[in-house]
């Protein structure tokens, strides 16, 4: 049965500790241009823009000895209304597996659903789970096993929240989640969480005590024009030094970037000694090839 990962949860808790565990030993060893993804062809679809997802994808291939194929909606059929469906059938016939970066997760569920081969999130409008695979291999090098500490997420309850929040049972920690209000994440969302989840009202309550912060931008891209309201509401949630102070004394900071310094984080912070945000950024290049060579090796 073709696997695809168009969420964190459509693997199992052994299976994603296997793939960070993978992309730890493949970023000590280095490139390697042999093995089972050596002449293979991922084809990538982007409707949005993008920095680290592409180029991890496309470094990432080349050091395994593969092939990516850069495809922007505006430059392929699909921008001229071609079913997705269809695109879906030509792309799983020629290449080996199909990234997407695009606005809609039933998109995706469609595209996955006519492929032959295994399609991957490259994000959508309700997950990253490719962010969450580079997080979670950063604090388990930063820091060890996640299993029983605590994360607190503060700031926009966006798709990639709702990714940690699918993390939180999936590698046995907890997540504390403050948002402003009307900015929470999509309920079904938290309930997946469970007891593993907990919604707090302020960003100081969130932080006491925890393991790892982390924040993403207070506007993503299509909410433009949210944009002074975005940031008067999210004022009291930046991740600032007096914020970090109140997480335990070795704390860790992540981001997925890009970010915005003076907004949802200080330039003290993510400059600072307690962010790994740089690894982290690289890491999306190591835990996206053990993803690969787990999904076409399976």
């Amino acid at each position: 049965m073709t696997r695809h990962l168009l969420k964190l949860s459509d693997f199992t808790p052994s299976e994603l500790r296997g793939i960070v565990l993978r992309a730890i030993e493949l970023k000590k060893a280095g490139p390697n241009r042999g093995g089972p993804i050596a002449g293979k062809t991922l084809a990538m679809i982007f409707t949005k823009n993008s920095t680290r997802t592409r180029v991890s994808f496309e470094a990432g291939m080349a050091k395994f000895g593969g092939h990516a194929l850069f495809l922007h909606s505006n430059a392929t059929q699909l921008g001229r209304d071609e079913p997705i469906e269809d695109t879906a059938k030509v792309l799983s016939r020629m290449c080996d597996a199909i990234m997407i970066r695009n606005d809609s997760q039933a998109d995706q569920e469609a595209l996955a659903a006519a492929s032959r081969v295994p399609v991957i999130n490259g994000l959508s409008d309700l997950h990253h789970p490719c962010q969450l695979l580079a997080d979670m291999q950063t604090w388990f090098e930063h820091r060890g096993d996640p299993a029983g500490k605590v994360a607190a997420w503060v700031g926009d309850g966006n798709n990639v929240c709702h990714s940690w929040i699918e993390a939180a049972p999936l590698f046995g920690f907890k997540l504390r989640i403050a948002s402003p209000k009307g900015f929470e994440p999509v309920e079904s969302i938290i309930k997946q969480g469970g007891d593993s989840v907990e919604q707090m009202r302020g960003a100081t309550f969130a932080a006491n005590g925890a393991d790892l912060l982390v924040t993403d931008t207070w506007t993503s891209m299509g909410q433009e024009a949210e944009y002074n309201r975005r940031v008067i509401a999210f004022a009291d949630y930046q991740v600032d030094a007096p914020l970090m102070a109140r997480a335990k004394a070795d704390a860790i900071f992540m981001h997925c970037l890009p970010a915005h310094r003076g907004q949802e984080v200080s330039a003290e912070v993510i400059d600072g000694p307690q962010s790994v945000v740089w690894d982290e950024a690289e890491n999306r290049m190591w835990a996206q090839m053990a993803l690969l060579e787990f999904l076409l090796t399976a």
